[in-house]
């Protein structure tokens, strides 16, 4: 039986330029107490305030209405139909 051995893997941009990296649990684990957390309070509260502001707003409408036209018939022939 062989053992795994995991080491870390960079993970690289379209020009070879590292941009993240892949971490062996046991180690994410070590140092995930030490991360910034995202989602404070005031984030929450700004994203909500964005989202109250879209419905109202006519760029952000004219694109969600062309987007959701745009798949609508995909959405009738992909969706499966009560027979």
């Amino acid at each position: 039986m062989s053992t795994s051995v995991l080491k870390r893997q960079l993970i690289t941009d379209a020009e070879g330029n590292p941009i993240g990296v892949i971490l062996p649990m046991e180690e994410y684990l070590m140092i995930e107490r030490s991360l910034p957390r995202e989602g404070t309070p005031d984030i929450q509260i700004e994203k909500l305030n964005r989202m109250k502001h879209a419905a109202n707003d006519t760029l952000f409408m004219a694109d969600l209405n062309e987007t959701m036209d745009s798949f609508s018939i995909v959405d009738s022939e992909w969706w499966e139909h009560e027979t």
